[in-house]
């Protein structure tokens, strides 16, 4: 066992703090992580505040890369000294969907089996099953994906949530390609994520969404070759606007992604795409949110398909590699997804620059 500082929510909504906490030695399937960088995500926050569960004491982080340190019995995927990103998805390889092919549906995703406590032994609920505000975490070993060790750690460990779920919420899961059209509705790390994607693949036009202007800069240096301020502008006309200027008789995006996570947007997103497109709900609602006043007879005459992107319908094994790869290319701009670089005692002040708008991410440095 080991003892290393940490970020930890201690109790609902009260600002997090930098503890020692116990790290036990890896067991069987498991592996222990030196965490080099790790990205300050919204889902953190949302633990933070109990918008998750209530399993408090909370040790926060989850996207985030290192270097293995040392692993368990019966391990073969990764070694000590291997250059990892973690994710959220380890598949299992025995459920239903793991036996059809459709390793990217898991339904039994693995996490460590021992926990990391406080120093008096009260056990620390890990977010996602990572828990990476820490020098050092304890993982199972399907949560490590190695990739080209001279990524840069704070560009790459951005690949094990928000800029997969973009990414992948264009590609994977709205098969966006050259050709189409997208429109991205919220500019966000997400969002932007998404844009950068579309771009990647060839399409165009590429719109993109938000009411902040701020926002809607990023979003064109990433990519966007069109911008809406929804504040001023109602966006379902000007997507459709802008669609038709391209594409004689388009009547909307043929790919809309909603990256904001409410009834209204997704209703803007429903309405904005052209005849038979695709939603993609990436935004994550909370439990209470519906769609009001949605006729069935829309859904059934506008054909085309309505889904949901979770962790972009990646599969870490498949696509974390590549990407970095592209990175490493100069064809996937990861490190602009970086605004900051800080310290593990400076979590609680990027939570408060969040609801600025002013940064993609902060990334933590260890």
């Amino acid at each position: 066992m080991q003892q290393v500082k940490a970020v930890v929510a201690l109790e609902r909504g009260k600002p997090v703090e930098v503890v020692t906490i116990n790290v036990p030695d890896p067991g069987p399937g498991e592996a222990v992580v030196k965490v080099q960088a790790c990205g300050v995500c919204h889902t953190d926050l949302h633990y933070r505040e109990g918008g998750i569960n209530d399993d408090f004491p909370f040790l926060l982080g989850h996207e985030a890369a290192g270097i293995v340190e040392a692993v368990g019995p019966d391990v073969t995927g990764v070694a000590p000294g291997d250059f990892v990103v973690l994710n959220w998805r380890a598949v299992c390889g025995e459920c239903r969907a793991c036996k059809r092919g459709d390793l990217q549906y898991c339904f039994n995703t693995h996490n460590a089996t021992q926990r990391m406590t406080l120093e008096d032994g009260t056990e620390l609920s890990p977010a996602l099953g990572i828990g990476a505000f820490a020098e050092k975490t304890l993982v199972a070993a399907g949560q490590c994906t190695k990739v080209d060790p001279s990524a840069r750690p704070a560009a790459a460990g951005l690949l094990g949530c928000g800029v997969m779920a973009g990414i992948g919420a264009a590609i994977n899961t709205g098969a966006v390609r050259r050709g189409r059209s997208v429109a991205v509705i919220g500019c966000g790390g997400v969002g932007v994520a998404a844009i950068a994607g579309s771009a990647l693949v060839g399409a165009s036009p590429i719109i993109a969404v938000d009411i902040d202007a701020k926002k809607l800069e990023t979003a064109r240096r990433m990519g966007a070759t069109h911008t809406v301020d929804s504040s001023q502008t109602d966006p379902v006309e000007e997507i459709k606007r802008i669609c038709a200027t391209v594409y004689d008789g388009a009547d909307g995006a043929d790919v809309v992604v909603e990256a904001v996570g409410r009834p209204e947007t997704w209703k803007q997103a429903f309405y904005a795409r052209d005849l038979a497109g695709t939603v993609v709900l990436v935004g994550v609602p909370t439990p209470d949110m519906k769609i009001p006043d949605l006729p069935l007879i829309d859904v059934f005459g506008r054909g085309g398909a309505l889904k949901s992107s979770w962790y972009g319908d990646c599969l870490p094994s498949r696509d974390f590699p590549m990407l970095v790869d592209l990175y490493l290319q100069g064809r996937l701009d990861l490190d602009a997804f970086v605004s900051e670089e800080i310290g593990i005692g400076d979590v609680e002040a990027a939570f408060e620059r969040m609801h600025g708008g002013d940064v993609l991410r902060s990334v933590v440095v260890l």
